[in-house]
């Protein structure tokens, strides 16, 4: 079977831009007082050394935030270039390629997921089968945090870093995002959303789901 074509464009344009976009978002959190409370929230209700997978990790700046935090974490992401950027900075964290769609991670091994700004690249009609994904591999009680901006909007990128991409950001209203966990089998622990702050043109949300069935 093909690949469905919004993975394969989402890799060609991550393995394209990975080392613009890693230099130039190397200091983001250290700027982003909001994410890094959100993000040690979820380590401290997950606990240290309970293992779990940032999902879509990149260069793996959060997965490396989360580990610094006590989390036994493994990064996952669609994009080659990515991960061995990651790899190379953060020597000690395992980092694999993978999708979304489809997790090379056993039924109910996690006692966590991160989705920090990946789910974006899922068009609305897949979600609900990234959700499940999410709710296989968690265990009972697990836990899912997912980051993202708020709207309606999909927007469309030719151009990224200079360099030639086709890449889709799709914007998720939050309480469309938690009905569709809520259909997966989740429940909403913690919803958030705050206005755009610098250079950002939407709203910013955050959910933190427990696997509840």
């Amino acid at each position: 079977m093909a690949e469905a074509s919004f993975l394969t464009d989402t890799r060609s344009g991550y393995d394209t831009i990975a080392a613009a976009y890693t230099e130039t978002f190397a200091g983001e959190l250290d700027a982003s007082p909001w994410e890094r409370a959100i993000l040690s929230a979820f380590a401290e209700v997950v606990g240290p050394g309970e293992p779990v997978a940032d999902i879509g990790c990149g260069p793996g700046r959060v997965t490396g935030f989360l580990a610094e935090r006590g989390l036994a974490i493994r990064g996952l992401d669609l994009s080659p270039v990515m991960v061995e950027l990651a790899r190379q900075r953060h020597p000690d964290i395992r980092f694999d390629v993978g999708s979304m769609t489809a997790l090379e991670i056993s039924d109910g091994s996690l006692a966590a997921v991160a989705a920090w700004y990946s789910l974006i690249h899922i068009p609305p009609a897949e979600r609900p089968a990234v959700l499940a994904e999410f709710h296989r591999v968690l265990r009972p009680g697990g836990r899912l945090l997912l980051g993202f901006q708020a709207g309606t909007e999909t927007k469309h990128y030719d151009e990224g870093f200079g360099f030639p991409v086709s890449l889709d950001f799709h914007r998720i209203v939050p309480e469309e995002a938690a009905a569709v966990a809520e259909a997966a089998g989740f429940a909403v622990e913690m919803r958030f959303v705050r206005a755009p702050a610098g250079t950002e043109t939407t709203p910013q949300a955050a959910l933190l789901l427990l696997r509840s069935s």
